[in-house]
């Protein structure tokens, strides 16, 4: 599993998600940042690629191996004239080219962020039942 962003929001607490000795984690974490030197060799490496560098599709096909499975967390606005609003949303992954390399692959807007309020909710309900009834 490569993790490329090393935000407390996102890439720290992903990566000791799949570093869990758990069912359904127990990977082998790479932490990448921006700064890492020649990064693509470290996300070619990757089975598992999880995106959350904020930087609007900075992750292209030639920087992933055929078969991984994406993750991209990344939201970020770009400019867009044609839309109504001015901007467009798009992912930390270029999806319409590495979507041809990955077997699997998040889109955004419509991926990891409706997972992410429907956590939000859940955790939410959880603490206020867990604030009235300890």
């Amino acid at each position: 599993v490569v993790v490329l962003g090393r935000s407390l929001i996102v890439g720290k607490p992903v990566a000791l998600l799949a570093l869990q000795k758990k069912t359904g984690a127990n990977g082998t974490v790479t932490l990448c940042h921006s700064g890492t030197r020649d990064l693509p060799s470290f996300t070619r490496q990757a089975d598992v690629l999880i995106a959350a560098i904020g930087r609007p599709e900075f992750v292209t096909a030639d920087m992933v191996k055929p078969g991984v499975v994406v993750i991209d967390v990344g939201v970020n606005r770009v400019a867009d004239v044609s839309k109504k609003t001015g901007y467009r949303l798009t992912g930390d992954v270029h999806f319409s080219t590495v979507s041809s390399v990955a077997a699997k692959i998040t889109p955004v807007p419509g991926g990891v962020g409706p997972m992410t309020v429907a956590m939000l909710m859940k955790n939410t309900v959880k603490a206020h039942a867990l604030r009235n009834h300890p």
